[in-house]
């Protein structure tokens, strides 16, 4: 016998339609006050119990049976998405497995069999493996695919791994989930932000301190057997860059006020923004980044937009019980031709601010455009400019602009060498370049 916990009713009918076509004798609660009452009066050899209910949520509702003695049947969990918090403390709790929605029939049923496998061979507590540590970055892209991969393949292995990629596009989300994929991922994975280092502080916050109280650990410490992330790289300051490259050659470190030499067992993933390296110590980029992972920008992957919208909108509906809403076809191909200059953060909290402030279901192009009224700075490159927000004739000066200073630089300033290199009359050049407000005269000379 199973019982189904869930507050949509078009769920509930949905399992118990399924299920009891597979011969289980299914009873349906829709909150956690009727899902009380049928567990204790029906003991059912199986439970699936929603995460989000209006009134007691469903990690409570196991909270509560696990203070009982005992759960007495296994428990799977229903969400519209999985996370890290939920599943540590549902398996805890006592949780089997989680099943996410929308449900796959498959995966329905082989999750209930498992389950029920499990209990009836005195295995109650088997399935918790199955439970997801980090759900995947999202996206179907052959970019996203190839990616993950990557990512993958470098997780089996101890190497430090530097990633880089603009402000909001994830590199901290990669590092979480290449630890999660590590044989270090039971082991802590500690995050250090770069600029937190100071002259004064950077050897007492690296390698800890000690005095006749005892000893305090340092971020390494802290890592041991498991994993250092180095946050925005580029901001560790020369004392920190010197004193972590000895720490790195030496594989070992010595507390503040210490005497005994501590052996280093840390593995380490940093993030940098691109194009950081001209300033920075040299041998100890040469630790840090013996492989490096590329996050892209989401301009580069702009076809998993749509699907990046449905996941966010799911999370926050889920997360913080805001009103649904969907994302119609005209929005959505305004969004995916959106250069998105602060990446993912941006698509985030755009979908954040459209489900707070509300509204109809469906969320419209008249509504999008209105949201993206605020200009991109002109002084950002081109290709994070939205010159779909503009009239045509003031989106060609934009990109004629950007154009031309960007190959003037290519030129070292030389509007002789520019002409050539565009295809243009030079005294055509020069009068574009002063029509655009290009002042060639401060960059160079023929």
């Amino acid at each position: 016998s199973i019982l189904v916990v869930d507050d949509e009713a078009d769920i509930r009918r949905l399992l118990m339609e399924i299920l009891s076509e597979e011969g289980y004798q299914v009873s349906v609660a829709a909150d956690a006050a009727e899902a009380r009452k049928s567990w204790e009066l029906l003991d059912p050899d199986l439970v699936l119990l929603d995460i989000w209910m209006p009134d007691t949520d469903g990690i409570t509702l196991l909270r509560e049976r696990a203070e009982k003695p005992g759960l007495r049947c296994p428990v799977v969990m229903m969400s519209g998405h999985g996370t890290v918090d939920t599943a540590v403390e549902a398996t805890r709790l006592g949780a089997v497995d989680f099943i996410e929605k929308p449900l796959s029939l498959a995966k329905l049923l082989r999750t209930v069999e498992n389950a029920l496998g499990d209990a009836r061979a005195g295995k109650p507590g088997a399935g918790r493996t199955l439970v997801p540590e980090l759900i995947p970055p999202v996206g179907k892209s052959h970019l996203m695919r190839d990616l993950r991969e990557k990512v993958q393949r470098v997780a089996r292995h101890d190497t430090p791994v530097l990633i880089t990629g603009e402000s909001g596009t994830g590199r901290e989300a990669f590092a979480r989930y290449l630890h999660s994929l590590s044989t270090r991922a039971a082991e802590p994975l500690v995050n250090l932000v770069a600029g937190s280092l100071t002259d004064d502080n950077a050897a007492t916050q690296l390698f800890g301190s000690e005095n006749s109280s005892g000893a305090v650990p340092g971020c390494l410490e802290q890592a041991q057997g498991g994993a250092l992330y180095i946050n925005e790289l580029q901001d560790l300051n020369p004392t920190a860059q010197r004193l972590l490259a000895s720490a790195l050659e030496q594989r070992s470190f010595t507390r503040v006020g210490g005497r005994d030499s501590v052996p280093l067992d840390v593995r380490f993933l940093s993030s940098a923004q691109p194009g950081f390296e001209k300033d920075f110590r040299k041998d100890l980029l040469a630790h840090l980044s013996i492989v490096k992972l590329r996050i892209p920008p989401l301009r580069e992957y702009a076809e998993d937009v749509p699907e990046l919208l449905r996941y966010y909108a799911d999370k926050l509906v889920d997360a913080e019980r805001l009103p649904f809403r969907r994302f119609d076809v005209g929005a959505q191909n305004r969004l995916r031709n959106y250069p998105w200059p602060g990446n993912i953060r941006d698509l985030k909290n755009l979908v954040h601010r459209l489900l707070i402030l509300g509204g109809g279901t469906d969320i419209t192009l008249k509504e999008i455009e209105r949201e993206l009224e605020i200009e991109t700075p002109a002084d950002e490159p081109l290709v994070k400019q939205d010159l779909l927000a503009l009239p045509l004739r003031e989106a060609r000066e934009h990109f004629e602009r950007a154009y031309l200073q960007q190959q003037l630089q290519l030129c070292d300033g030389k509007v002789g060498l520019l002409a050539k290199r565009v295809g243009m009359e030079r005294t055509h050049l020069y009068r574009k370049l002063r029509s655009l407000g290009v002042d060639f005269r401060q960059s160079g000379d023929d």
